[in-house]
């Protein structure tokens, strides 16, 4: 193991003095990032509660090989960590706060033709909603977790930005918590790379420090998303239809729109190809396609909005309409909670669903759930 000088190991510390005596839940996901998190708060001299969400039945045979978040096995070793930092452990029962809040939509969500963001319902809904609430009942101040984003509060109040590591940064997530919320929420490990948050681990002796983090869905480890579908009765997903080009020709059959996500070019099986999905009809159960050039957008229609902070003028606002693209400047038509996104130039397609995360800079302003998607 490489050891590092003390030194460099502060280096990596936040500032955390404020919180010394301060009651402060840490969210612990049984991972090195929330492990890490509540070992520095403790070390910080805060009141710190570990806190576990049950919010699903894990089958050990699909978290098996992928690693998983939430799980039994995810559970064990956050209350293992809880009895190294030296802290009280709390597993909260959230299956029903989730089935409401993040499974009937998903489903709901793939048997219309949306394509749902299970991740940003999880966060709004069950981590910075019931898990506030459950800290009120503990009498706890904030609540901490291992999201990579930064809160760097300053004389106008609450301002959130995005992670040091670009590629973990999980501002976009977090784009419809809302300020009231936001507000009581900590990110200890927001400044760091991924790698520095595992020398930390490594330095305070974390038994998650090499441990394997899941890439898929947290309820679908497995990543079979179809099958997962199924077993949860997503009938209305999976009625056969046809596939139509932008003019009502038919070019083929499908499966079942559940099949498919606005974008999607790969594994179409259609003739004379390029092709992209465009649109999905929940109604009609058509699958609509068109060549790259025509699938691009360049306005998003925005609803559910949520502020961080008031846009100022004359600011140069981006956007992301997608987890993995970078932020694209735009200007923003807004009507009550209602905005529409116009893009400088055209960008690879969303879907309804998907989060729109609104920024200035590294900032992130707020956001919204795409509810159209204009061509």
């Amino acid at each position: 193991m490489t050891h590092y000088s003390e030194t460099y190991i502060q280096s990596l510390k936040p500032d955390l003095s404020h919180l010394k005596g301060v009651r402060v839940v840490a969210a612990m996901s049984g991972g090195v990032d929330s492990s890490v998190v509540a070992a520095l708060l403790k070390e910080a001299g805060a009141d710190v509660l570990g806190v576990f969400l049950n919010v699903w039945e894990y089958d050990r045979k699909d978290v098996a090989g992928h690693g998983s978040c939430c799980s039994l096995d995810d559970a064990y070793d956050a209350r293992r960590v809880c009895d190294q930092v030296g802290m009280p452990f709390y597993n909260m029962d959230m299956r029903e706060n989730f089935r409401r809040d993040v499974i009937d939509p998903f489903i709901a969500d793939y048997e219309s033709g949306r394509t749902p963001n299970p991740c940003e319902r999880c966060n709004r809904f069950v981590k910075f909603g019931a898990l506030l609430d459950a800290a009120d009942k503990l009498e706890a101040e904030y609540v901490a977790t291992g999201h990579y984003v930064q809160r760097r509060d300053d004389a106008h109040g609450l301002r959130i930005y995005k992670g040091n590591d670009d590629k973990k940064d999980q501002s976009y997530f977090l784009a419809t918590t809302s300020r009231q919320q936001a507000q009581r929420v900590l990110f200890p490990v927001g400044h760091l790379q991924k790698n520095g948050t595992r020398i930390l681990a490594q330095h305070y002796g974390l038994m998650t420090a090499h441990k394997h983090e899941s890439q898929d869905i947290c309820f679908i480890p497995a990543g079979d998303r179809i099958a997962f579908l199924k077993r949860e009765g997503a009938k209305a997903g999976f009625r056969t239809g046809d596939i139509v080009d932008r003019e009502g020709h038919i070019l083929g059959r499908h499966e079942g729109i559940a099949h498919y996500t606005l974008g999607q070019r790969k594994g179409l099986g259609l003739p004379d190809g390029p092709w992209h999905v465009v649109g999905l009809d929940g109604v009609t159960a058509r699958v609509m396609v068109a060549p790259p050039e025509d699938a691009l957008i360049q306005e998003v229609d925005v609803g559910e909005l949520v502020w961080l902070r008031e846009v100022q003028s004359g600011e140069a606002l981006t956007a992301k309409v997608r987890y993995q693209m970078k932020p694209a400047a735009c200007t923003l038509r807004i009507n009550g909670r209602h905005v529409s996104i116009i893009f400088a130039e055209p960008q690879k397609p969303t879907a309804p669903g998907q989060v729109a995360a609104f920024y200035v800079g590294d900032e992130l302003l707020g956001g919204g759930i795409i509810s159209k998607v204009v061509r």
